[in-house]
This record gives structure tokens, C-alpha cells and sequence, in this order.
């Protein structure tokens, strides 16, 4: 073999070498993007089968707030609570009287009585059925929905099915359509092909038509389905616009777009950034643990608890993103969304039920303005709760800088909020110091509630907190031994396991409603 030709062959396999990579990553370029494009019209059509099933649950609920509603006589008083409830719930439109198939009056002033709506188009579960009409308003040409049991009503309409943001850079389209019928009910756009009636009848999950790519997603529960499709041309684009930049720039591009995507993935998937996406998507939620009153065993309300539910599904243990939150500037926010959460899962329940307290976490940013003051007062407003029902806990390392947060503290108890001190004796303060601390409540940690076999300092802690009348609540409890030693020892409240662990919102209000047959069990 010449020379000539060996250089050349070593100089085929080097070019070889150099394009294989880019050219077999250009081909999974296009093939990942191509099924990303089928997983972003899936989880689109997905996300507005959830919204629907949203809607349409804030209809039932509607419908069976105006039923209990016991007035039937479209008098004032049934007009007025009508009313309410389509004020209530954000996707109700109206709420109307049905009587003998008539429609005769409603919570819109002016209205039309006397209309009738046929046969519904569905009957649903738990006897709710549902009709696809226009309403009986003058010079109104577009159809909207009714969800209707019994003698009322509730107008939806259909865009607020499909109200759903895409999650990307596509121009996306979906349309929602009956099951049954395959009848179209509402879309983002004002053609849609009729290409997709036989692919639905058929139970075809995707398709494509011309330059068109269909996804369907059923919900036979509610019986509709979800159509989204989108032009294939942006992928097309996209893939030859990388199919030009990589082929004249090579293993460079290919280097700096790996430096480029892992500075920027370093980025986004950083602690602090997704703490961050968390609370602007609204994934933090909070549950409620019980407090009770030792000599009664009565539930006087709850501490707020916040979680932070993982992609996998496990919950991150909040000893891990406060310290986060606290170093990252953020704790302020999640203390605002915990405070809203609180209030629309319980402000009704709060104002039904004024000697009951929900007592909230506050970070060590929160104690050095009264901007959560000015965050809580409007919600007080709206639900008409008492400052007092809303409690404020500071942890010692909230007491450490005096001078600033003392007023700050003072200016929260002025308004009516009770202030706690949290985890006290596991920080900063020592017993004398718990005179010096403006505060209505102690919480004994569970670290000093566990070890009441022992000879520790809480018998101290509880005697210096009885002499300075701080009231007391003790975490933790477990064993009905350690709530007989602590009621003994004069301990007004407590908390944990042995009552009831932190509870969702539905279950803690079907906790407290049970409270007459747990007192009598426990009695």
C-alpha cells in the first residue's frame, strides 16, 4: 500500500469519525423532537381534559350549594342566593331555576323566564345531566353549556373547557367533542377538518392528516374528548435549520452547544430555581395538624404545615428548602402562598367556626417588616375572619436581633394576631430570656416532649411559662402517657400523633366535624 493511499484511507476514517457523531446526532435531533412534538400535543389535550373535569366539577358544586337552598319560589331571597353561588365559583356564568322543564327565573336580573331546554344531551353520574343549547337570551347566537340536578342550573361555557396555554413555542389547536355523538363543542379554532370523526369513532389515539398531526385523549367518565393538532411544518423547519448548522460548523458547534446546554441546565435544575418554579407554578401545598385542648381533648384548630411534592411523588422534607428558601431570599413568598392557601382552603371554615385558629410558620425575613401583616388583613376582609384565629409562629432565631423585630412583633400583636415562639430551648434563648420575649404561646418541642421519662429541663420550661402566664402548646405527642404528664403539669394544649397526624384540607374539616363521636370514643 502506497503512502499516498494510506493517507488517504486514515484520512477517510478521520472524516468519518468527525461526521458520524454529528450526523447520527442530527438524526436523533429530528427523531427526539419529532416525539417531543407528539408528547407536547398529548400533554396539551391531557391538560385540557384535567381543566374540563375542573369546570365541570365548579358546576356541581354549584349545583348542590343552590340546592340545599330550600326556597324554590324564585323570590328575592332565592334570586340573591342564586346569586351567591354563581359568584362563588369562578367558571359558573349563572346559575337558573328549573321548574317543570321551564326555566323561570335566574341569578341574572334580566332574564327571559319561561324558556325550555329539551331533553339534556348526557345524563351523568349521581343524576346531574347536561345539555349543548344557546341560551334563551336575545340576539345570543352562541351555544353554551348547562349542568343542571334537580331544580337548578348552572351555565358554563365551553371555552372555559379548553382555556389552556400550550407549553411551548407551537401553535397549537384543540377541540372538545362529545363521545357519544361526536359532536363538536368547542374550539380554539374556527375550522377544524372533519378528518377526525371516523378516527375517533375508530379509538385511534393519533393521526395525521396532510401537513396536520392529531392527538385524541377520551375521558369516558365524562364523556368527552380532547382533540389537539398542530402543523408539522415547524418541525420540518426546525430540523433543517439544525440539519445547516451543524454540518458547515461541526465538532465546534457541537462543543460549545454541550458547554452552552449544560451551563444553562446547571442552571435551571438548581435548588434555588426550582424552589422558585415551585411556588410560581403553585406546587407547594399545605396540611393541617390538629391542636387540641389537653383537659377537654377538644380541637381548638391547627398548625400549618407546608409541603413540597417531588415529580416522583415523595414529598422533600421541609427542614430542607426553608434553610433554602431563608438563604435565597424566597422565604417571604412562601409564606405569602402558604397565607393564600390557607384562606381559600379554610376561609369559609374559618369564619364558620370563630373560636378555631390556624397558626402559620413565619420565616426569619418575615419578622423584620410588616409586609405579612399587609398580606393577611385583606383576607381577613374577605372572609371575614378575626385576627386572633390567624396565628403567628416566630422560631428564637426570630427574637435575636431585638431591636428590629421587637416592634415589628409588636405592630402584629396590635392588629389581634397571637405570636407563639416555636421550638423553644432548641435555639438561641435560655429560660431567663423567655421573660423578655413579647409572646401569647410557647410550643414545647417534641425533642423535650419525647424525653419526659428522663430528667430535663422541661418541668422548668413549663413552670417558668405557668409563672409568666404564657399559655403553652407541647408537639409531639404520641403516647397517652405523655399527654396525662403534661396535663398534670398544667400544659393547656397539644399536639401530634396520638390526636391526628397533619391532614389535608377535606380531611382535617371531616376531622374537626367529627369531634363529638372522637370525644366520645376517647372518653
Amino acid at each position: 500500500m502506497t503512502s499516498r493511499k494510506l493517507i488517504s484511507m486514515v484520512s477517510g476514517v478521520l472524516i468519518l469519525a468527525v461526521l458520524l457523531p454529528i450526523l447520527l446526532s442530527i438524526y436523533l435531533a429530528h427523531r427526539n423532537a419529532e416525539q417531543a412534538f407528539r408528547d407536547q400535543l398529548g400533554e396539551f389535550a391531557d391538560h385540557a381534559l384535567f381543566r374540563t373535569g375542573s369546570v365541570i366539577d365548579q358546576a356541581v358544586s354549584a349545583i348542590n350549594d343552590i340546592n340545599e337552598f330550600k326556597d324554590h319560589t324564585c323570590s328575592h331571597a332565592h334570586a340573591e342566593a342564586m346569586h351567591r353561588v354563581a359568584l362563588k365559583y369562578r367558571y359558573v356564568r349563572e346559575v337558573m331555576f328549573l321548574d317543570n322543564g321551564h326555566i323561570q327565573c335566574s341569578s341574572q336580573e334580566n332574564f327571559p323566564e319561561g324558556e325550555t331546554l329539551g331533553k339534556p344531551d348526557r345524563v351523568g353520574p349521581e343524576g346531574f345531566s347536561a345539555w349543548y343549547t344557546t341560551p334563551p337570551v336575545p340576539g345570543f347566537q352562541r351555544k353554551m353549556v348547562y349542568i343542571g340536578k334537580q331544580s337548578h342550573l348552572a351555565l358554563i361555557d365551553p371555552m372555559s373547557f379548553i382555556d389552556v396555554l400550550p407549553f411551548r413555542g407551537y401553535a397549537l389547536n384543540i377541540a372538545m367533542v362529545s363521545l357519544h355523538d361526536n359532536k363538536l363543542i368547542a374550539s380554539t379554532n374556527k375550522y377544524i377538518s372533519d378528518i377526525w370523526r371516523d378516527t375517533q369513532f375508530q379509538g385511534a389515539d393519533e393521526f395525521q392528516s396532510d401537513n396536520d398531526f392529531y392527538v385524541i385523549r377520551r375521558d369516558s367518565d365524562l364523556g368527552l374528548a380532547m382533540i389537539a393538532w398542530a402543523s408539522m411544518e415547524p418541525l420540518t423547519m426546525a430540523w433543517y435549520e439544525q440539519l445547516f448548522i451543524w454540518l458547515p460548523v461541526g465538532l465546534l458547534v457541537s462543543l460549545a452547544v454541550g458547554i452552552f446546554l449544560t451551563r444553562v441546565l446547571r442552571r435551571l435544575l438548581s435548588p434555588r430555581n426550582r424552589l422558585m418554579d415551585a411556588i410560581k407554578n403553585h406546587e407547594i401545598s399545605v396540611v393541617y395538624q390538629p391542636i387540641v385542648h389537653l383537659q377537654s381533648g377538644k380541637s381548638v384548630g391547627a398548625e400549618a404545615l407546608i409541603r413540597w411534592q417531588q415529580q416522583d411523588g415523595s414529598m422533600l422534607n421541609p427542614d430542607v428548602f426553608i434553610p433554602l428558601a431563608e438563604q435565597t431570599g424566597l422565604v417571604t413568598k412562601l409564606t405569602e402562598q402558604v397565607i393564600d392557601i390557607i384562606f381559600t382552603e379554610l376561609g369559609d371554615w374559618l369564619h364558620q367556626h370563630p373560636h378555631h385558629h390556624i397558626s402559620v410558620n413565619m420565616g426569619m425575613q418575615d419578622v423584620r417588616s410588616t409586609h405579612i401583616l399587609e398580606v393577611i388583613h385583606p383576607y381577613l376582609a374577605r372572609y371575614a375572619v378575626d385576627a386572633k384565629q390567624i396565628a403567628l409562629e416566630i422560631t428564637e432565631r426570630g427574637f435575636t436581633d431585638p431591636k428590629i423585630t421587637a416592634p415589628v412583633i409588636e405592630k402584629y400583636r396590635q392588629a389581634g394576631h397571637p405570636i407563639y415562639i416555636d421550638d423553644f430551648g432548641t435555639g438561641y434563648s435560655s429560660l431567663s430570656y423567655l421573660q423578655e420575649l413579647d409572646v401569647d404561646v410557647l410550643k414545647i418541642d417534641k425533642l423535650f416532649v419525647d424525653a419526659l421519662e428522663y430528667k430535663n429541663v422541661t418541668p422548668h420550661i413549663i413552670e417558668m411559662a405557668n409563672a409568666l402566664k404564657i399559655l403553652m402548646v407541647a408537639e409531639g405527642i404520641e403516647t397517652p402517657a405523655q399527654a396525662a404528664w403534661l396535663r398534670k403539669q398544667g400544659v393547656q394544649y397539644g399536639q401530634g400523633w396520638l390526636y391526628s397526624k397533619a391532614l389535608p384540607k377535606d380531611e382535617f374539616i371531616a376531622w374537626e366535624a367529627n369531634e363529638p363521636t372522637r370525644n366520645a370514643r376517647t372518653s
